[in-house]
């Protein structure tokens, strides 16, 4: 379906409204002028290779904000997570041969709502994943679909979760049931840098939670450098191991010797320096997405919308992206397909997609919350495990049965909102109108 902005725009529903000035987006980088400082520096200093000061301090100060030992600069989040895996996949399994990936032939339980570069490396190291329901209190994997998981496929032993939208998960049980089946987790907090969460009455980072640890420093991420990320650990041999396979496994030789698969994986010092300038104004950046997000919902109070949640006692988000659910009761017809969707309005309803159209419309960004793992079609095969347990086939033609996931829910009904730090409040306020008037 191809939505024409006139239709929009003439719609006796936004008629009247004036844009204000400036681009509204969903999440830019926001610089400071330290950055520029520091990439300067590499410059100067002839240092604009995979080495020198900027990734060193850097790696120094993140380690120490997230309070780990070591952290690993390499090229994306997506890089930082993939050696995690193969590393957690040889700990597990033992070391692959070069035509095979460390989980061959094993299951690993991922996270089901959240951008697939969290679970490709399983795919990538030849494993299977095994996707988990989401729970509504934080939109993050289910501990109860995760006990069902144990009890489908006891032998597992690995586990990928991911904070959605900066909003850490639920930790502490999901911590508690691995520990009793003796699995591994590994953390995607890509999204959450800056985040807390409580554990064991102690406020605790996210990127410090799990046995393997990755964040990301993408353009849209809460600090950036344009692209980059990080492994995290307390493990000296683990970092080392990082170091070495993230170039090219080169070993200490005269020559080029390899002994086992590498990859081109490691950050450069420029990317380095904007990072390293963009540190010390992570907690200007959190406060303000809070602000955003606080905004947003008391503006939205009178509607038939929620804010994505979070336990206020447990976790402190880092609130990355500000997102709304529609109530159940407030959807007009919306259907999906692959690429197109259809939706038809409803006076004092609304949909995703309206919304995202009507933005759109006004030069706004918005996107669509992530689509499940297990609905993608890449993934159809991979089993999926709810609360209730198998989450695959529940129904037929001959037995009445339930078929529901939490996780396509959210997707059917949620909206991430532009959350960007340098938004106005006039231009926030625009967003917020557009969202209102949808409904009437």
């Amino acid at each position: 379906m191809t939505i024409n902005k006139d239709d929009i725009l003439n719609d006796l529903r936004f008629k009247d409204l004036s844009r204000p000035e400036g681009k509204i987006l969903l999440a830019s980088p926001t610089m400071h002028g330290d950055e520029e400082k520091y990439v300067h520096e590499a410059f100067e200093s002839g240092w604009v290779t995979t080495a020198g000061e900027n990734i060193t301090k850097l790696e120094q100060a993140v380690a120490e904000y997230v309070g780990v030992k070591y952290a690993v600069s390499l090229s994306s989040g997506t890089a930082a997570l993939h050696l995690a895996t193969k590393l957690a996949g040889e700990r597990l399994y033992g070391q692959a041969k070069p035509n095979s990936g460390t989980l061959a032939g094993h299951k690993v339980f991922c996270s089901d709502v959240t951008f697939d570069a969290s679970v490709n490396p399983v795919a990538y190291e030849d494993g299977e994943a095994v996707f988990l329901d989401t729970e509504y209190d934080t939109w993050n994997m289910d501990p109860k679909a995760l006990e069902k998981a144990f009890e489908i496929y006891p032998d597992v032993k690995l586990i990928v979760l991911a904070h959605l939208y900066g909003t850490p998960g639920k930790m502490e049980e999901i911590k508690r049931i691995a520990d009793e089946h003796g699995a591994i987790i590994i953390e995607d907090a890509a999204e959450s840098l800056g985040a807390k969460y409580k554990l064991n009455g102690k406020w605790v980072e996210t990127g410090a939670l799990g046995g393997y640890n990755a964040i990301s420093f993408n353009g849209n991420k809460i600090i950036t450098g344009s692209s980059g990320g990080m492994f995290l650990t307390n493990s000296i041999e683990d970092a080392d191991k990082v170091r070495k396979w993230s170039t090219q496994s080169r070993e200490a030789a005269p020559w080029y010797q390899h002994e086992e698969i590498g990859y081109n994986y490691r950050m450069s010092n420029i990317i380095a320096g904007i990072v390293r300038g963009q540190m010390p104004y992570l907690h200007e950046h959190i406060d303000r997405k809070k602000e955003i997000y606080e905004r947003y919902r008391e503006a939205f109070k009178n509607l038939p919308v929620q804010m994505n949640p979070y336990d206020a006692y447990r976790s402190e988000p880092n609130f990355w992206l500000s997102c709304l659910l529609v109530d159940n009761e407030a959807m007009c017809d919306q259907v999906r397909g692959e690429n197109d969707y259809l939706y038809g309005h409803e006076k004092g309803k609304s949909c995703p997609q309206e919304i995202l159209d009507a933005l759109s419309a006004f030069k706004c960004e918005g996107r669509p919350v992530w689509k499940p793992m297990h609905c993608q079609p890449i993934y159809r095969n991979n089993a999926f495990v709810t609360a209730r347990g198998n989450g695959r086939g529940q129904t037929n033609a001959y037995i009445d049965g339930v078929s529901f996931d939490v996780g396509a829910d959210i997707f059917r009904r949620g909206v991430c909102l532009p959350s960007d730090n340098k938004m106005t409040d006039e231009q926030q306020n625009f967003v917020i109108e557009v969202v209102k008037r949808c409904f009437e």
